[in-house]
């Protein structure tokens, strides 16, 4: 029987979609909260009923009250308003800080040893928030989205190369949002690099497709944002993090002098642990693509300051 127990907070698309990923792998126990009465309980009731089909022994459970996260290994934080069509991921700043900072301070008195995964917009600054208001290690509280990022970029390298998604290693730093730096010197193909192996012109195109990847599908479905590759993310941190794997992955993590910045979450490679972020390391860039990095950086140093 999974004994680890993971929260998720926001049971919509992505919520649900993370816990029925989560389930499937049978990880942990899950619980999903959110504001809107019975639809919680409701998509537990079905996904639990679920698990006779798949042979998977999780207990999973939805509620409207915080109290059903006590005791808590992992807190993942998806509550907040999703992008519209035409909405920036900053519009949403203000509106999802209040939401987040609630969330936080509900959850941590519960589950005090609990690693937070923040997936609310805009990313980097909702982290910031909820590291502020849970008074936890910085390293204790990580952000999804580089993972998402590079995601995206592996897929569309892939479809302009015909070569499987295994072969394609793709890194995506900084900001997440349309100032986010896809490093494209240090992406590769089973070991080419992207840059030798795709004409200029085609690797523009994917490096522009990728900052503007969650605008693309927000566009799409009129109705709501991305959830099944965010939520799969989240999964494969919250695999991380309980099995001790120590995996590099790009996240957002609270910078303290790395790339030379500080006092903001930025993404970054990071290696995962049972203690969370165990070391953020750092790429060798050139002047160009630190030029970018720190044009993404002043971009979420402004917008932190305004939660702060």
């Amino acid at each position: 029987m999974a004994n680890f127990k993971v929260s998720i907070i926001g049971a919509g698309m992505t919520g649900s979609t993370a816990a029925h990923w989560l389930a499937e792998k049978e990880l942990a126990d899950i619980v999903l909260i959110d504001v809107v009465e019975g639809m919680p309980q409701g998509k537990a009731l079905d996904l639990l009923e679920s698990m006779p089909i798949i042979g998977k022994d999780v207990k999973i459970v939805g509620s409207n009250d915080y109290a059903a996260t006590e005791g808590s290994d992992i807190i993942v934080i998806t509550a907040g308003l999703p992008r519209k069509p035409g909405m920036s991921r900053d519009d949403l700043l203000n509106v999802n800080a209040g939401i987040v900072a609630k969330a936080t301070e509900e959850t941590i008195q519960l589950s005090p040893n609990a690693i937070y995964i923040i997936l609310t917009n805009p990313l980097d600054i909702m982290c910031y928030v909820a590291w502020q208001k849970s008074g936890l290690p910085a390293e204790r509280v990580i952000g999804q989205a580089g993972i998402l990022d590079s995601a995206r970029m592996r897929a569309f390298v892939s479809m302009e190369t015909g070569v499987s998604v295994e072969n394609i290693a793709c890194y995506v730093l900084g900001g997440h949002g349309d100032d986010m730096v896809p490093l494209v010197r240090h992406s590769n193909i089973a070991g080419v690099p992207l840059n030798t192996y795709l004409p200029a012109d085609k690797l523009e195109a994917i490096v522009n497709r990728t900052r503007k990847g969650g605008g693309e599908i927000v566009s799409l479905l009129k109705t709501g944002s991305a959830f099944y590759a965010p939520s799969a993310a989240i999964v494969q941190m919250v695999e991380a993090i309980l099995k001790d794997k120590k995996l590099i992955v790009p996240c957002a993590a609270y910078m303290q002098g790395e790339y030379g910045l500080q006092d903001i979450y930025f993404g970054a490679p990071t290696l995962l642990g049972r203690k969370g972020i165990e070391k953020i390391i750092e790429y060798e860039l050139n002047d160009e693509e630190m030029a970018e990095l720190k044009k993404s950086a002043a971009g979420v140093a402004e917008q932190t300051a305004k939660v702060k």
